[in-house]
């Protein structure tokens, strides 16, 4: 139990740092701490395979995470060509980047910062230690849980960054207060999908293909509609 509350305790002050205090490290904290939270699973007893990164389970994994990221991507192209779904698109934080900071944030800053720490974290070492111990429902329900409340911080930006967040909460204050919540129930829900894929296939590799290609293809189609 003492390693567990380490692991959210540890979370919690990465959070507070790329959010607030030193977001411009962002990639070096994130790979830093996954590098800390497998060192802390390793510690409690917890295997390769227990955190679905076993040598079968990688094997097995990316025959599934290549039939996600063709999935995501295919849904992805299918919103951007109705006129109704293409206004979730239009995000300033993707619309403004040049070429070279766009291939970053696809290529480094989301494999490298938001997926790695984040699956190794809640899908990977907190899953782990909560399915040993109260088995896979619970691990799913709080690891998700956790999830959700990691994207607070991140998720105050939302109405004036994207502007179909904005048509629909609003920029006052009540309205951010609705986005925070939506965006934090949106990614617990996405937490709960994530963490099937982990347990169905026994790999992480599943859970880390549908997030890359979630949010690298959206920042490459926010750019590409912003243009």
């Amino acid at each position: 139990m003492r390693m567990l509350l380490l692991v959210v305790l540890v979370l919690a002050a990465v959070n507070a740092v790329n959010n607030r205090l030193a977001p411009g490290l962002y990639v070096p904290v994130c790979v830093t701490t996954a590098a800390l939270l497998l060192l802390i699973a390793r510690l409690s007893g917890l295997t390769a395979d227990d955190l679905g990164l076993g040598r079968d389970s990688v094997r097995r994994g990316a025959r599934w995470g290549l039939i996600l990221v063709a999935a995501v991507v295919t849904v992805y192209l299918a919103a951007l060509a109705v006129p109704f779904t293409r206004d979730v698109f239009q995000d300033q934080r993707a619309a403004g980047l040049a070429v070279g900071e766009l291939a970053y944030r696809v290529l480094v800053r989301v494999p490298l910062g938001t997926l790695l720490l984040e699956e190794i974290a809640f899908r990977g070492v907190l899953w782990a230690m909560m399915e040993r111990r109260w088995g896979h429902m619970w691990a799913t329900a709080l690891s998700s849980l956790l999830f959700g409340l990691w994207h607070v911080l991140p998720s105050r930006g939302l109405t004036r960054a994207n502007s179909a967040a904005e048509a629909v909460f609003g920029t006052g204050t009540a309205g951010v207060a609705l986005s925070v919540v939506t965006a934090v129930a949106g990614t617990a829900l996405a937490g709960v999908l994530l963490c099937e894929l982990r347990r169905r296939s026994g790999s992480l590799i599943p859970p880390m293909a549908l997030h890359w290609a979630t949010n690298s293809t959206g920042y490459v189609l926010a750019w590409a509609v912003g243009r």
